[in-house]
């Protein structure tokens, strides 16, 4: 039987995160792998002797991180274990500048951005030459992302300097990039589970009261087919960030060509589920053991 361990983060306790992990312990069963929750408390503490003896002296065949404790992530892999997804693809993934950066000049349509400068002491005096800049190249309506976040909680559209500022005063040094704001995708976009190479499923999300379409924001959903184009632009962005799997949301340009939102390296899959009846737990886990038997083979033959 293979063994891995799923890692989660300590600190999240709440009924829905609790419930995803179930999920894919039970996805890890039926494909024969018995996967052990282990918390970040729990595996940090390895850095440490004799704690680090204790914690491998069974390694795992793989790891399963659905977290984004990247110091941590970086110590498995420095230890010689597999990581699904690897400690870079989540650490660009979680920061939103990063994605963007990462992303350039590779033919994938997005957002004209601007990333922040960093700050060490936020002062509006002396951030405002930056503002006239941003607005003169981007204009209003005007996207502030901050660049860590979840559920669409960290986006906020804003109309003129006065609101630019009065949220700026709010999030301080906290790192932000901005954005154009695509109206033709007001309310709406798309979220394309890619698992390997694969899109297992997809929804159109839309939300008549608010610009994001984020469903913890009280966006509905429906089960989309996705065209070409927006399984192209999924599949490309995954494999240039070497996910493994993530949720790929994508917004729809003046002409509905896909432009590129953002990336979700350990997306919730629950809503997807309710939408489409498609478990990408179970697609995760069989692409885990896919990949996890042929790195064996490899290394059996490389040894020969």
């Amino acid at each position: 039987m293979i063994t891995g361990w799923l890692v989660v983060n300590h600190f999240v306790s709440s009924n829905k995160f609790l419930e995803i992990y179930e999920w894919l312990q039970t996805a890890g069963e039926k494909q024969g792998i018995n996967l052990i929750k282990k918390t970040n408390v729990e595996i940090m503490c390895g850095l440490y002797e004799p704690y680090k003896t204790k914690l491998f002296c069974t390694k795992p065949d793989f790891v399963l991180f659905w977290d984004k404790d990247i110091k941590l992530a970086r110590f498995l892999e420095k230890n010689g274990l597999r990581l699904f997804n690897c400690a870079d693809s989540i650490e660009i993934c979680d920061d939103k500048a990063l994605t963007h950066i990462n992303l350039l000049d590779t033919g994938i349509k997005m957002p004209k951005t601007i990333i922040g400068p960093k700050i060490f002491r936020y002062s509006e005096k002396k951030y405002s030459q930056f503002i006239d800049m941003v607005v003169d190249e981007l204009g209003f309506p005007l996207i502030v992302k901050e660049c860590f976040g979840s559920f669409g909680q960290q986006v906020h559209l804003t109309s003129n300097y006065d609101e630019v500022y009065k949220l700026m005063n709010n999030i301080g040094e906290r790192p932000v990039m901005f954005q154009e704001f695509i109206s033709s995708s007001c309310g709406k976009d798309i979220r394309i589970n890619v698992v390997g190479e694969t899109v297992v499923a997809a929804m159109y999300r839309y939300n008549d009261n608010d610009f994001r379409a984020n469903i913890t924001n009280g966006a509905k959903m429906i089960e989309y087919i996705p065209d070409a184009h927006q399984i192209e632009l999924a599949v490309k962005v995954c494999k240039t960030l070497n996910l493994d799997f993530a949720g790929v949301d994508i917004l729809f340009g003046e002409n509905n060509e896909p432009i590129l939102c953002e990336v979700n390296s350990n997306a919730h899959f629950k809503s997807i589920y309710d939408c489409t009846g498609v478990n990408v737990a179970d697609f995760i886990l069989s692409d885990v053991v896919a990949k996890v038997y042929q790195s064996s083979i490899t290394a059996v033959n490389s040894c020969s």
